[in-house]
């Protein structure tokens, strides 16, 4: 036991007389004095030679020369953090940050808060509603029921553990639920994601994004539905756009039209986003169906309404000039970052 006792102080007698001026010095004192292999760890070891009537005295004196070297250590740490010589690199804190670059909205959001805003000088309000839906809300009370032809016009991705239940192929389910409150008259706007069997290409893809519309008043006529929309794209385009409506069908509306407008990529010459016709459909419109209205418990014979929707996508192709709806979902940077002053 004398000869570790003169270890003991051979070693406290080196640490005073050690001088710590760099960070690789603290590190080399820290692994020899206090690493898993070092000269505290080994000098504890030592108990076991220690005779038992002596173990109480020489683990005091061992606790002593542990907490001396540990406080040495941290006394030394600490005069380097405060001049500067910290273990890591220093820190010149008058230097400016890094400069980060600039995020900003996507530009399907960037349309749909758009159509949103012109749609709300109107007096419409938002409504959401679920991705997931049942086929009552979906197609049955859209006046669509099973086998209806017309649901053929709208490939669906069933939910396979219940057929019952789809991913939405339009936001109407957010029509119908918000009818079947009652509470008339009814103006909304109820944009979101649907999903479609299709293709994918340059013009369409199995996922996209739409706003759909829907008033319910006494009165309300086909001269209110053109109205509307004529503001809606002459806001949107410009007073220059040209505008068409051409009778179409729907099974929820009755009359129904298909809304063109000139093409705006082209200006009318023709490109193959327009199929060189230098016209682009970009919504379907119509009155609302009398059946649509008694499925939801409206009585038809007192309130009319029309109703429309269209893709998100479209109109940003139009706005910004983009010939590939693929673009909107492959997250390029480069693509991206061209929306930042758009934000």
């Amino acid at each position: 036991m004398d000869f570790l006792l003169k270890q003991i102080a051979d070693y406290k007698t080196e640490i005073d007389t050690l001088e710590v001026a760099s960070a690789d010095n603290l590190e080399a004192y820290r692994i020899r004095f206090l690493g898993t292999k070092g000269i505290v760890k080994n000098m504890m070891g030592e108990m076991k030679n220690v005779p038992v009537d002596k173990k109480k005295e020489f683990g005091q004196i061992l606790n002593d020369f542990k907490q001396f070297a540990e406080g040495k250590y941290e006394l030394w740490k600490e005069s380097m953090s405060g001049n500067g010589v910290a273990a890591g690199p220093s820190i010149d804190l008058t230097l400016p940050g890094d400069q980060l670059p600039i995020g900003s909205r996507h530009p399907i959001s960037l349309m749909k808060n758009q159509i949103i805003s012109i749609y709300q000088r109107l007096g419409f309000s938002v409504a959401e509603g679920p991705e997931i839906e049942d086929d009552f809300h979906n197609f049955t009370a859209l006046n669509l029921p099973e086998h209806h032809p017309a649901r053929d016009m709208q490939d669906t991705f069933y939910i396979q553990q219940n057929p019952d239940w789809l991913l939405r192929t339009h936001t109407s389910n957010i029509q119908i639920r918000e009818m079947e409150k009652g509470q008339l008259p009814l103006r909304i706007i109820c944009p979101g994601r649907v999903y479609r069997n299709e293709t994918i290409s340059a013009r369409s893809h199995c996922f996209f994004h739409q706003v759909e519309g829907l008033y319910i008043d006494e009165n309300v006529s086909f001269a209110d539905l053109k109205q509307t929309l004529y503001y809606f794209v002459q806001e949107m385009y410009g007073k220059d756009v040209k505008v068409r409506f051409r009778p179409s069908y729907f099974p929820f509306t009755e009359p129904s039209a298909e809304m063109d407008i000139s093409c705006q990529i082209c200006g009318g010459k023709g490109c193959s986003i327009c199929k060189k016709t230098g016209w682009l459909e970009i919504l379907g419109c119509g009155m609302i169906h009398p059946n649509v209205l008694t499925n939801c418990g409206i009585d038809p014979d007192k309130y009319t309404g029309f109703a429309f929707g269209m893709g998100i996508e479209r109109p940003a192709l139009l706005k910004y000039g983009i010939n590939d709806i693929r673009l909107f979902s492959e997250n390029d940077v480069r693509f991206l970052r061209q929306f930042v002053a758009a934000t």
